[in-house]
Order: structure tokens, then sequence, then C-alpha cells
């Protein structure tokens, strides 16, 4: 039992790790921009089909598809932006319509991964030599424990980037108070194309990492990463990209130990329970934190 649990917490902080970035990209959308990316599941998929394109057509290893992946999202981010984005600003109620359009985008994208890569669920056929490491008294697979350590510099790299540049520190500025950083001159337009690209670079990064942990991923994916984004956008605190760090970690680790100690069906249903926990006791997120609107 102490092996499982053991295990259980050790791919908990692994998933947990892909699942705080998946929240941290869209929170930075709803924090900047007031979007709710409904596609933004889609946008993870497709960095996991980008990344079995370039392994299996180029022999490109995962590794280097990760740099690949950010520079190609980031750059349909900030194109997207701009096709997007500016038309939703002249509607009255811009967070509902934003939620219609991308509503419509994730089916469209879904619909154009299907036609490009049909309903079979595809792999990454490559292995890391060793196949496994030993972490105390269990073993863990070698391409999981690359991604967590990809998702620790990620990880890092943000927060520097966020709380150390300036940025950085105009993009948290942005989420506390929209209004007041363009009266300080920031151009919020070009701010809030940045940080769509931004987001749409780190669900790139995230779907490559997906596809190294996870055996499988289809055009049918996106949804369920969908869900597990708003689950810890939720839980972290709207707006909030270090709640929702800290919230991805934590429920990767409720999700894995409750297969530990539920049966499968009921293991399916901890983050469902959660977010309504969270909605019920406290709303603002596990960090309490509320943001000016």
């Amino acid at each position: 039992m102490e092996l499982l649990i053991l295990n259980g917490l050790v791919n908990g902080l692994i998933v947990g790790g892909i699942y705080a970035l998946v929240g941290v990209s869209l929170t930075l959308l709803y924090g900047v921009l007031r979007v709710v990316n409904f596609a933004h599941g889609e946008f993870v998929i497709a960095g996991s089909f980008l990344a079995f394109v370039l392994f299996s057509s180029f022999g490109v290893p995962p590794l280097l598809a990760v740099p690949i992946a950010a520079v190609v999202f980031f750059a349909a981010g900030w194109g997207l932006y701009y096709v997007l984005i500016p038309r939703l600003a002249r509607s009255d109620d811009p967070e509902l319509m934003s939620f219609l359009m991308f509503y419509g985008v994730s089916i469209a994208a879904a619909a154009l991964l299907l036609l490009l890569f049909e309903a079979d669920s595809r792999t990454i056929d490559y292995t890391f030599t060793p196949v496994s490491m030993q972490v105390g008294p269990i073993y863990v697979s070698t391409a999981r424990l690359v991604a967590l350590a990809i998702t620790i510099v990620v990880s890092i790299a943000l927060a520097l980037f966020l709380f150390k540049t300036l940025p950085g520190k105009a993009l948290r500025a942005a989420i506390m108070n929209p209004e007041a950083i363009q009266i300080m001159g920031v151009d919020i337009v070009r701010l809030s194309a940045f940080a769509f690209a931004l987001a749409a670079a780190l669900a790139g990064v995230t779907g490559v990492l997906i596809a190294l942990v996870f055996p499988a991923f289809n055009p049918f994916s996106g949804a369920e990463y969908t869900i597990i984004a708003f689950i810890v956008v939720v839980l972290g605190g709207l707006g909030n990209p270090v709640g929702a760090l800290l919230a991805g970690v934590l429920f990767g680790l409720a999700e894995q130990m409750a297969t530990v100690f539920l049966p499968q069906a009921m293991a399916q249903i901890v983050g469902f329970v959660i977010l309504v926990g969270t909605i019920f006791f406290r709303p603002s997120g596990i960090l309490g934190v509320r943001f000016k609107r």
C-alpha cells in the first residue's frame, strides 16, 4: 500500500504540473482579456498533434518539439488575436460573446483535427534511454520525469517573467486593473495580443508534454483538457496565474491519489467534486485573491 501511495504522489506531481500549465495559460487569457476560451483544450491537443507530425514525418524528437511548438503557437496566437478579439470589444457583453465564439472555434478546431488525422488515437513512439528511472523504492517512466523537468523549468521561467520583467509586471497590472495601466500609457491592445500569444504558446508546449506523459490522444481529447483548465482556473482563483499553478498541482495530486483509494469510476468525479466545493465554500479560489473588475 505504501508503494501505491508513493506512486500516486509522484504521478500526481507529474500530472499536476501539466494541469498547472493548462490552467495558467487559460487564466492569462481571462485575466488580461476577460476572454472565456472554450477552445483551449483544442489548442493543447493541437500541440500534441504538432509533436506527432514533427516526429513521425521529420524525425524531430519531442524535446526539440517543445521550443518549436512554443514559437509556432506564439505566432499563431498573435495572428489569431487580431482576427478574433477586436470584434469582441465592440460587443455589449464581451465575456458572453467570447464564450459563444470560442465554443464555435472549438468545434471547428476539433473538426479540422478530425479531418487531418481521423478519429484514431495517436501516440509518439519515442523511448528515452533508460526507459525508466528509480525514484526511491519505485520506478518511474523517464518520459514522465523529463516532462516533469520541462514543466518545472517552464513554470520557473513564467514566474520570473511575470515578477521580474517589465512586460510581465504589465501583464499582472492588466489583470488587476486594466484601466489604470492605460492611463500610465501602456498599449493595452499590444499587451493583450502578447498575452493571447503567450497563452497559445503555453498551450502548445503543454500539448507536447501531454504526448510524452499520456499513452494516446485523439481529436476529441480537447474537451477533456478544457474542463480541466476551467477546474484549475476556478480552484486557483480567476485571473491568478500563481493560483493556477498551485491549483493544477493540487488537482493532479487529488486525482492520482483518488485512483489509489477509490474505484476507477469514482476517481473520475473527483475533479468535479473539487470544482463544486470550491464554488460553494471559497468562490474566490484557494488563494482568496479578488481582482478588481
